[in-house]
């Protein structure tokens, strides 16, 4: 989070996969290169967990949303505890 004129700003990256916004460039039919992003398909949602018995809303991308349905969002939490990517 970085502050820009007195308000703060959260940057887009998944709490969980740590995946972040990617630079490339636009390729034009002569070749011509222009720098472009390539944004993260975030989504802000609620995952309540029953181990703790409270809802958590974390912002995640679509590959990690699909990784929660498949495992769970017990064991995701724990690997992402593990990687050090939340607390």
């Amino acid at each position: 989070m970085h502050v820009t004129k007195n308000k703060y700003v959260m940057s887009k990256t998944c709490e969980i996969t740590g995946k972040k916004v990617m630079f490339g460039n636009n390729v034009s039919k002569s070749l011509n290169r222009t720098r472009r992003r390539f944004d993260v398909n975030l989504m802000k949602k609620r995952f309540f967990i029953p181990e703790e018995d409270k809802w958590v809303t974390l912002k995640v991308s679509a590959s990690a949303l699909k990784t929660i349905n498949k495992k769970g969002i017990s064991e995701v939490l724990k690997e992402a505890r593990k990687q050090g990517l939340i607390k």
